[in-house]
């Protein structure tokens, strides 16, 4: 069956919201930014978005938790286990397990980000919504905003399943220990989660999930409780940016691609725009400092392991 919509963004307000005009205005590309954002965000997902989701053996995702904080975790399942019915939904055909912090927050009218990435191919698309019903298999998200991202940072890798042994309960901390600063010191990707409320039903409030990547030790810890990382050239849309603007709490979640053991950061994120501490960072911008709050330990919770490309 073929569905019609229309092109582009269908809203007289923004697609962005006050906080991801605050910045794009600092930086000085609010007027050009506006105009592409109109063009390439969209209510619904288009189809080779619909396509690209479907054949993910899995996905980032964003969410709030019981206590309204933002976590970053990944849910898998086999290729399909993410499918679209029409371009205005997309249903997730799992739901989180026991451990994972976004565990309880699957409710419906819950918002939802997500984050569609095949690391061999360097694609990925971004999809944000609220969780319009639930099953005892999955649930289904009503599309808010749907928009691609470019390849930049990403680091080519092959999916595989796993016999490895099972994933073995979380541990939960409140600071950063030995093995938590050893995983982020070698990281080269992480997913940051954010959140924006304006009060009202809005398309541009909800829940965030993003990519970070670069070279191994791209993300600073200055100590037990303080992380630091660059913020690179990008879209110039600036949507986890503009969430700290406006909220500063986030999660983060560093995938460990050999062994499938997630850690997941929570905490609060400010933004240093400039002075010398910038320029210790190859490349970058400006800087995130991260406080974190807590800390999630999840080893072996992801049923796929990556080969690095050729």
């Amino acid at each position: 069956m073929t569905h019609t919509t229309p092109a582009g963004w269908p809203h007289a307000d923004s697609p962005f919201h006050p906080g991801e005009q605050e910045v794009q205005r600092r930086v000085g590309v609010r007027d050009k930014i506006e105009g592409i954002g109109r063009r390439v965000v969209r209510d619904y997902m288009p189809e080779q978005h619909r396509e690209f989701f479907a054949q993910l053996p899995f996905v980032v995702a964003g969410g709030l938790d019981e206590n309204g904080v933002p976590w970053a975790t990944l849910w898998s399942g086999g290729p399909g286990f993410v499918s679209s019915d029409d371009p205005r939904t997309l249903r997730i055909g799992a739901r989180p397990v026991a451990g994972d912090p976004l565990e309880h927050a699957v409710t419906v009218g819950a918002g939802v980000g997500l984050l569609g990435i095949e690391p061999h191919s360097r694609r990925r698309n971004r999809m944000n919504g609220s969780v319009e019903s639930l099953d005892d298999t999955g649930f289904t998200v009503r599309v808010a905003q749907s928009f691609g991202n470019c390849p930049k940072y990403i680091r080519k890798r092959y999916a595989f399943d796993t016999d490895d042994a099972p994933p073995v309960a979380p541990e939960r901390l409140d600071a950063l220990d030995a093995a938590a600063v050893a995983a982020i010191v070698a990281a080269d990707t992480f997913f940051i989660a954010t959140h924006y409320r304006d009060g009202e039903a809005s398309p541009s409030s909800g829940v965030d999930v993003s990519h970070r990547g670069g070279d191994p030790g791209f993300v600073r810890v200055d100590d037990e409780r303080t992380l630091t990382w660059p913020d690179y050239a990008g879209n110039l849309m600036f949507n986890t940016l503009g969430n700290l603007i406006a909220n500063p709490r986030a999660g983060l979640v560093f995938p460990d691609f050999e062994t499938g053991d997630l850690l997941h950061v929570q905490g609060r994120g400010e933004i240093v725009w400039d002075g010398d501490e910038v320029g210790t960072f190859e490349g970058a911008e400006r800087l995130v400092r991260f406080r974190v709050d807590s800390v999630v330990r999840r080893p072996a919770a992801l049923p796929l392991r990556f080969a690095p490309a050729e």
